[in-house]
């Protein structure tokens, strides 16, 4: 009796218990004895008369000599240069150090363009009929800009518009980038009676920059991998990637990895791919609240990317606009929204979207320094639930400040507010996520003295939500709760 093993060898056991002997198939046979292809197309060349053996052997010894040649020339160098990937296209774009990537750039854009931007955002054409509901979408872009009072689709339409206008090309894909998965974007818009696409934001200026936007197929792998291409191939580009939610985004995990994280250190190809990751916990269960931002913290070493989670549109404007104002490209992770999109205290002015820039971490502009006995920071969406329960609580004992990019992380200006509140006895990092997941590992490595503040959190779990509406805002309630009354320690003693 015999079997095959998994290698292809068959094994012989007579008896049970008797040790397997081992030979060889005759496949192997027939594949050792078989002559290899370069001597079957030498031989057939040779049979018609097109060369003889002594042409072959000269082949032979002209390469062989060759390859001598080149190992004594690669003895000469004492070490490997390796020639830059498309260095054409990126002659002109620096590597950036972790320093230059915490600098201030430059990302003012002229108010009177910003007009002539919403303007055009807002302008459906008079001779085609849409659906009630998108004319009233677009027209309140125009009511929003006037009011001064911006929301984040207006803070992307703006991003992109102002940069189409000074020349720079954007494109956009992602499962259902057109309108938005949350509606909020509206990028194309259709004529009710034949389907006519309209993309208002390809009627900025006479010389823009070509704009494109693409609903995607359900491949994250396929399409996160196509999209940092393309960043590679067009650093003047804002390539940008959007999951429907950033749990989506483990689709693409093998790009991540292995290319976006680390393809400037393995290979010294600089990208810029920008992925966008609805974040946020609104009891919608643990497929549809994280974007897993434990995981991205975790590849961020030195210089790698940006990694933000942004609480204003001006900030989002402001960041989408450094991307490609700076004279460097890195890829960058975007922790956005969804309740926030339309909530009515995330709001920008004009004159924010102006003359403002990228805010890496957001001071308590209410706050009193010197009666601010618990300092709180915090980044996301989970800001406004503590705006709320403060205001409810009326606590001006308590500062909240935003940490909105986390890699690089501003850790001269965190220091540099603790001191400011030096009043500050009790001074807490507040997540809505599980306790072994969101930033708080990430802080603790970066932050020497984190390891003495409070965390506020939800207890560690293996999904990043529950199930149940009703058990995730209990817990949402309770770390809300432990945030401004230390005693109420649910996390660890009470929470289920």
């Amino acid at each position: 009796m015999y079997f095959i093993d998994l290698l292809g060898y068959r094994k012989y056991g007579h008896n049970e218990g008797d040790e397997p002997r081992f030979t060889q198939p005759k496949l192997y046979k027939a594949i050792a004895s078989h002559n290899n292809p370069r001597n079957i197309y030498a031989q057939k060349l040779m049979d018609e008369g097109i060369i003889d053996s002594n042409y072959v052997s000269k082949l032979e010894q002209d390469y062989k000599a060759s390859l001598e040649t080149e190992l004594v020339t690669s003895r000469k160098e004492d070490k490997t240069v390796i020639t830059p990937f498309m260095q054409e296209a990126w002659k002109n774009f620096p590597r950036a150090k972790a320093n230059q990537m915490r600098g201030s750039i430059d990302t003012t854009y002229p108010k009177e363009k910003l007009v002539a931007i919403a303007k055009a955002i807002s302008s459906l054409p008079e001779d085609k009929k849409f659906i009630r509901k998108i004319s009233r979408l677009i027209e309140a872009r125009k009511q929003m800009f006037e009011s001064d009072k911006l929301d984040w689709s207006m803070a992307e339409h703006l991003a992109y518009g102002s940069l189409l206008e000074e020349g720079f090309n954007v494109r956009i894909s992602g499962q259902d980038v057109e309108r938005g998965t949350f509606s909020h974007r509206h990028a194309v818009v259709k004529v009710e009676d034949s389907e006519e696409e309209v993309i208002l934001l390809k009627n900025i200026s006479p010389n823009q920059g070509q704009f494109n936007i693409y609903n995607s197929l359900l491949s994250e792998y396929g399409v996160v991998g196509f999209d940092y291409g393309y960043a590679m191939a067009s650093p003047n580009t804002l390539t940008i990637w959007e999951a429907q939610f950033g749990d989506f985004s483990n689709g693409a995990q093998i790009m991540i990895d292995q290319y976006i994280s680390c393809g400037e250190d393995k290979w010294k190809t600089p990208n810029g791919i920008v992925m966008l990751l609805p974040h946020g916990y609104e009891g919608q269960g643990a497929e549809h609240s994280s974007g897993r931002m434990e995981r991205y913290l975790q590849l961020c070493a030195k210089d790698n990317m940006f990694i933000a989670d942004c609480t204003t549109p001006a900030n989002m404007y402001h960041l989408l606009r450094r991307q490609l104002k700076a004279d460097f490209r890195k890829p960058l992770i975007v922790f956005t929204p969804k309740s926030l999109l339309r909530h009515p205290k995330v709001v920008s002015s004009v004159e924010e979207f102006a003359n403002g820039s990228f805010q890496m971490l957001i001071d308590d502009a209410s706050a009193k320094a010197e009666n601010i006995k618990t300092l709180v920071f915090v980044t996301g969406k989970f800001y406004y639930d503590l705006l709320e329960a403060q205001e409810n609580l009326g606590r001006t004992d308590v500062a909240l400040v935003r940490i909105e990019q986390l890699f690089p992380l501003p850790e001269d200006e965190i220091e540099a507010l603790i001191s400011k509140y030096k009043n500050a006895d009790d001074i807490v990092w507040a997540q809505e996520e599980p306790r072994n997941m969101g930033a708080y590992a990430h802080i603790l490595m970066h932050i020497d003295a984190a390891k003495h503040w409070r965390v506020a959190s939800r207890r560690s779990y293996s999904a990043p939500a529950a199930g149940s509406s009703t058990r995730s805002k209990r817990r949402h309630k309770e770390v809300i709760d432990f945030v401004f009354d230390k005693t109420k320690d649910n996390q660890r003693k009470k929470l289920k």
